[in-house]
């Protein structure tokens, strides 16, 4: 068996997006100049690269390989790298998950697989076979609203148990947090996957913050974070109050808007041009642009 993986990915993680050109195609310099804005400014401890916020359902696998491979070299050790390789399909996720090793990552995120519904015993063999095929520390990821199907806790502590399984990023209920920041082992650590449950889910046991706010309020956010662990749970309260509003917004704006679509047009105000979204996506309307607008000068 495997010896335990101590890899401290940080508290602070942002689900990075992907910026693309007029054309649609990836745009490596704004790609750098993010990379650079989210280290400096936004004080992101570690980066996810093609996760869900960089839109992977339409990156090819080479486009795929080819942003691993550069957040890598631009990073240069300044942050972790994180790579989204987990699919609905083992083999692929092996796959992919070999190509990021190689080129260098730091560790991969695996989703729970979507649309196939895997029973619990079918999602654990799943994950242990990608665990299994890699040396990089593995983040599970549950997210129930997007797979239509969802880890279990009890199956969620038994992946645990795998060496190389060393966190997993939770859009699941505070209840479920709370049991799996209990019964997991002490290398084991929790990730709250919604901006807005962040600091609840720390009080309960979390580790950090997997977020898509972080691209325009991480600073604050990594300031409410080390409130928190060194104990002014005041301050922290009141700087999750205040950042309330831009965790809801960006995915209310005013109504439910698909992430990235947001967050991209954010960061263009911003003065990062990452430009817009790959189809089924679509950029947000007049009104929601409006919204956007005034939740930032707010």
């Amino acid at each position: 068996m495997k010896e335990e993986i101590e890899l401290d990915f940080g508290r602070l993680i942002t689900a990075m997006v992907t910026p693309f050109n007029e054309q649609g195609e990836i745009h490596w310099e704004e790609t750098a100049r993010l990379i650079d804005y989210l280290i400096a400014d936004q004080k992101s401890e570690a980066l996810v690269v093609s996760g869900t916020t960089g839109e992977s359902p339409t990156l090819s696998d080479s486009e795929k390989v080819q942003l691993f491979e550069f957040a890598v070299k631009h990073a240069a050790g300044r942050c972790k790298i994180i790579a989204g390789t987990g699919s609905n399909n083992t083999a692929h996720s092996i796959h992919l998950t070999k190509e990021a090793e190689r080129v260098g990552v730091d560790g991969v995120l695996l989703v729970v697989p979507y649309y196939n519904k895997p029973s619990q015993e079918g999602m654990f063999k799943h994950f242990e076979a990608i665990a299994s095929s890699t040396r990089l520390p593995v983040m599970l990821y549950n997210v129930p609203g997007r797979t239509a199907a969802s880890l279990s806790t009890a199956t969620t502590l038994r992946l645990a148990q795998i060496p190389n399984i060393v966190a997993t990023k939770e859009c699941a209920p505070l209840e479920q947090v709370t049991l799996v920041a209990a019964g997991a082992p002490d290398h084991f650590k929790v990730y709250s996957g919604d901006d807005a449950s962040g600091l609840p889910a720390i009080t309960v046991g979390a580790y950090g913050i997997v977020s898509v706010a972080s691209h325009i309020v991480g600073a604050e956010m990594k300031q409410m974070i080390d409130a928190f662990v060194g104990g002014d749970t005041h301050k922290a309260t009141q700087l999750h109050q205040q950042l309330f509003p831009v965790f809801k917004g960006l995915f209310e704006c005013p109504q439910p808007l698909p992430n990235p679509v947001a967050v991209k047009y954010a960061l263009t105000l911003r003065g990062l041009n990452v430009g817009s979204v790959r189809l089924p996506l679509i950029a947000p309307t007049d009104e929601e642009q409006g919204f956007i607008r005034a939740l930032l000068n707010e």
